[in-house]
């Protein structure tokens, strides 16, 4: 406690894990904007590249920057999100996860008579979309989500409160998409801001949740052919989703679906048991604080 005693009382308040990820927060915002001027202004438009995918493109190595060069380096526990010895292989189990989560939702679907495929797709968009839809996504969304919001509301309040306030936030911040409605939001809070969550805390590194975002947005869109979180995709098939809302997802996507929930809850919930079998509840700040003092 003496040395935290001798710290300033400036480095002290930026250090506090709710400053901190104020700060954290306010760096990517300012590197999305240097992304979407330099998208608009420097480079000359392209029928190939779409102004969203140039601002795609040019924002993810801004925001890596901004986070290796300052996010990383900020609180009273430093700690690069990036730096895991078993990267490859976590990306590997996310991206493979991924994948096979949706595409038993979409088997389950199909079984039920609510999804079909009706002809074949159109790949010629397909770079653009795993730009749009799963790359861009899956680094700027995990790192907001998990990197910024899980990191620092975990340090200051726990585990618990890190995962329920990130999933919430997570379902809520794709309100404002075509075709959303508050199922569909909680339905991302617990499937995805849950599975997402208990990956992060299960591996400590972005390279889990990374590629279970990426593989279940590019399975969902650019394989079979469904709106990814109500934004309309063309696949490798042409696909229909007909039937009850709550097992098509009412135009928002499968992911909305009760389908999609049952399963990719159930499983964020064996990985959060994981997590929590191998040690990686974290208690909250105060806890911590007085567990020093004890001591």
């Amino acid at each position: 406690m003496d040395g935290l005693a001798e710290k300033p009382l400036w480095r002290r308040i930026v250090d506090f894990p709710l400053m901190t990820m104020l700060i954290a927060l306010a760096i990517a915002i300012a590197c999305f904007t240097v992304g979407a001027l330099i998208a608009q202004f420097l480079l000359p438009p392209t029928p190939a590249l779409p102004r969203q995918t140039r601002f795609d493109l040019v924002s993810i190595p801004i925001l890596l920057l901004g986070y290796e060069l300052l996010i990383r380096r900020l609180g009273e526990h430093p700690k690069d999100d990036y730096r895991d010895p078993r990267a490859l292989r976590h990306l590997g189990i996310g991206l493979a996860a991924g994948f096979l989560l949706f595409s038993a939702a979409v088997g389950v679907a199909a079984l039920l008579g609510v999804y079909r495929i009706t002809g074949p797709g159109d790949a010629s968009g397909v770079v653009a979309a795993l730009v749009g839809s799963a790359l861009f996504p899956a680094v700027s969304e995990e790192l907001v989500f998990r990197g910024i919001l899980f990191r620092w509301l975990e340090e200051f309040g726990g585990s618990w409160m890190a995962l329920l306030l990130t999933a919430a936030l997570f379902g809520a911040s794709h309100l404002a998409n075509p075709n959303a409605t508050w199922i569909a939001a909680l339905g991302l809070a617990f499937e995805a801001g849950v599975m997402l969550g208990a990956a992060y805390m299960l591996t400590r590194s972005l390279w889990m949740p990374m590629g279970i975002h990426a593989a279940w947005n590019f399975a969902q869109g650019e394989l079979y052919d469904i709106p990814v979180s109500g934004h309309e995709e063309h696949g490798l098939v042409t696909a229909k989703l007909s039937g009850p809302p709550l097992l098509t997802g009412n135009g928002f996507g499968l992911e909305a679906s009760l389908i999609a929930m049952v399963l990719a809850t159930a499983f964020g919930g064996w990985v959060l048991w994981l997590a929590i079998r191998r040690g990686q509840l974290l208690s909250p700040w105060w806890v911590r604080r007085r567990a020093i003092k004890a001591t």
